[in-house]
Formats: C-alpha cells, sequence, structure tokens
C-alpha cells in the first residue's frame, strides 16, 4: 500500500508552518512555565522574564529599542491599535492617507474611521502594484493624520516605497504607520531605515503560531488603546499576556535574524525558477507585481483562457491560492489585482505562489509541472 504524500505547500503567504524549535521553545511555557507574568511570586517571575527575552529578540530584528515592542494577538490587531489608537489619540487630526491594496486589517479601520467623519485619501497604484511617493506628499495636510502604508503586498509581494513617503511625511510632522506582516523575516526591516513610528507584525507569517503579534510603537507617540482592561503592555493591549505564544515569536524572530539574506536568496533562486518553468510552457502567462521590488519568496501568475479557481480544483498535489475571493457562491476578481489595471479575466486567471523554509528545487519542479498540465486539461 502507498503512502499518500502531502500537497506541496506554496501558500506560504497565507501562514507559515511553526518552526520546530520555535515549538521546542514554546513548550516548556504550555507546561511547567504557567505563571501569570503580573505575580509576584517565582512562577509569574519566571514568566515576565521569558517575555521579557522575547521583547528583546522581536527588537533586535527591527532595530528598536525593547520598550518600543507592544505585544498583541496578531497583525489585525496590531493594525487597529495603530490606525484606531492614533485616531483616538489626536482627534484634532481629521485626514488619513492609505492606499488602495491595503489588508482588510488596515482598509476596514480606515472605513471605521471614514464612518466616524475622518477623511481617508485612498491612493491609487501603478501596474506593479505601488503608490508613487510623490502622489501621497501631494495629499499631505496640516490635519492629517496618518499615512498607513504596507511594506509588501500579501498578494503580489510588491514592495512598497514606505521610507521615501516616511520622510516626506515627517516633513511636515504626520505619523506613519506600516503593515508590515507579510515583510517581517523574509526581507530586512529596519524601523529606522523605514523612518516609521508604528509598525506591525503577525507571528504566523514567520514560522510562530497565529494569534501572537506585535506593534513597534516609536518612542513618544501617543495612543489610545483600543481594548479596555488591565495595564499590560503599557495599557495598550491589556489582557493577561500569552507567554507560550510570546516565548515562539521570540524565538521566531531570533530563527529570522540568524539567516534573514541566506533564506531569501535561496528563495529568490526557487520563486526564479518557477517562473523560468511556467512561463517556459504556458504562452501568455503574466507575472502580476514588480518584477525586482518584490518579496523573495512570492509570484503571482495569470494563466491565460482559464480560471486560478479552476486550475487549483485540478492539482491535488498542490496547495496554493487564488487571486479571486468566494462570497456566497460568487466568485469576484481580487481588488489589488484589478487595481493594478488587471482586467477581469486576467485577475480571475490569477495564482498565488509563495514558497517558504521547507520547499525544495525539486518542490519547483513537481508544482510547475502540475500546475502546468492542470492549465492545459483547464
Amino acid at each position: 500500500m502507498s503512502i499518500q504524500r502531502d500537497p506541496i505547500y506554496l501558500d506560504h503567504n497565507a501562514t507559515t508552518p511553526v518552526h520546530p524549535e520555535v515549538f521546542e521553545a514554546m513548550v516548556p511555557f504550555l507546561r511547567e512555565g504557567f505563571g501569570n507574568p503580573s505575580s509576584g511570586h517565582v512562577y509569574g517571575l519566571r514568566a515576565r522574564a521569558a517575555v521579557e527575552r522575547s521583547r528583546v529578540a522581536v527588537a533586535g530584528l527591527l532595530g528598536c529599542s525593547t520598550d518600543e515592542v507592544v505585544f498583541t494577538s496578531g497583525g489585525t490587531e496590531s493594525n487597529n491599535l495603530a490606525i484606531r489608537g492614533a485616531a483616538a489619540a489626536h482627534p484634532e487630526k481629521r485626514h488619513l492617507i492609505t492606499s488602495a491594496v491595503e489588508h482588510p486589517a488596515t482598509r476596514l479601520p480606515c472605513r471605521y474611521l471614514a464612518e466616524r467623519g475622518l477623511e481617508v485619501e485612498w491612493i491609487p497604484v501603478d501596474g506593479t502594484g505601488t503608490v508613487d511617493p510623490d502622489a501621497v506628499g501631494e495629499v499631505l495636510r496640516d490635519d492629517t493624520l496618518l499615512v498607513t502604508l504596507m511594506l509588501a503586498n500579501n498578494e503580489t509581494g510588491t514592495i512598497m516605497p514606505v521610507g521615501e513617503v516616511a520622510r516626506l511625511a515627517h516633513g511636515r510632522g504626520i505619523l506613519v504607520h506600516t503593515d508590515a506582516a507579510q515583510a517581517v523575516g523574509k526581507i530586512p526591516v529596519r524601523v529606522d531605515v523605514l523612518q516609521v513610528d508604528l509598525l506591525s507584525i503577525a507571528g504566523h507569517k514567520l514560522y510562530a503560531p497565529k494569534g501572537i503579534g506585535a506593534l513597534f510603537v516609536r518612542g513618544g507617540v501617543e495612543l489610545s488603546p483600543v481594548l479596555l482592561g488591565g495595564g499590560q503592555e503599557r495599557g495598550l493591549s491589556p489582557g493577561t499576556e500569552n507567554v507560550a505564544y510570546i516565548v515562539g515569536l521570540g524565538r521566531a524572530c531570533e530563527l529570522a535574524a540568524a539567516d534573514l539574506e541566506v533564506e531569501a536568496r535561496r528563495q529568490r533562486t526557487l520563486v526564479d525558477r518557477l517562473w523560468d518553468l511556467l512561463s517556459e510552457a504556458v504562452p501568455g502567462l503574466r507575472l502580476n507585481g514588480h518584477r525586482s521590488q518584490r518579496l523573495p519568496n512570492t509570484l503571482n501568475v495569470s494563466f491565460p483562457g482559464a480560471a486560478g479557481s479552476r486550475i487549483l480544483a485540478r492539482t491535488d498535489g498542490l496547495a496554493a491560492s487564488t487571486g479571486s475571493a468566494c462570497h456566497e457562491g460568487a466568485e469576484i476578481p481580487s481588488q489589488v489585482l484589478t487595481e493594478m489595471g488587471l482586467t477581469q479575466e486576467e485577475a480571475f486567471g490569477a495564482i498565488r505562489l509563495s514558497v517558504g523554509r521547507s520547499t525544495t528545487e525539486q518542490d519547483i519542479d513537481i508544482a510547475a509541472h502540475i500546475l502546468v498540465r492542470a492549465w492545459q486539461e483547464s
């Protein structure tokens, strides 16, 4: 009897598996290290020490001070705390700037504020999915609260010019936030290089568990909490700390820092190989996103004459994502891709392929073969 192998996993932008070393670091704090970090006895002190060690690790990866790291439940909470927290702390500021291709965890808080009277400026992107910094500069105002711009797009991998935008905004005394969930652990992300005031991390995008994240809050930046409760995490993310998961995030950040450039080069080589194999076999295959300013692990392509969902339905040996979403049985093209100028047919034909630490060259060769065959049969 043959053993059926799990599909090749090329959906690391959706979530990453928990790294074995991350898991091992967490286990003691799911067992004997159960103390509440706010308790003054030995159990609590051990837990508090573990949280602070992890804070050092996150700060080390980002290049910031430990007192600028706030642990959260993930990227969504971090984005909400940054955007809504800044608005609550500065009620006199009534203008907000973002891009047309943000993740819902940014887009929806911006809409929430728009419904409550703030004016939100949605900056378009070009055909590569990139925002023009000058377009942002032209709409900066004296009452602009914040510019929030993702560092790397979750669908195409396109890297945004956050540093250039930050320099323009800071010239007017305006705060800058970046959702760096897809970027941290894949490319160097240093807060002083980016010059941002607020930066969001999601643990499950860099081999930590789901349900843990962090927000960098530059010293001196005022935020009001979105959640109300105890004084944990400076009162910005109240609630008893999830010690085991915080430990996992810290270990994941240490692993990322140790081999960031080497692993990025390896993954870029795999992605380039995948593009070469697919484009040679599929005439008219379209690459979506910037050709060079793109995450090293991400390849978004549109197959001609076939829906990405139909192609993936025929790929039992491959796990990946399409460029569309299904709502109540109706397929809707990706807003990111349509904002980039793709036709509906091109957007429906999109598939996002994202490699990770465990991906091998053999995986790439098999995946390319599976995709080409599925396209031919669609």
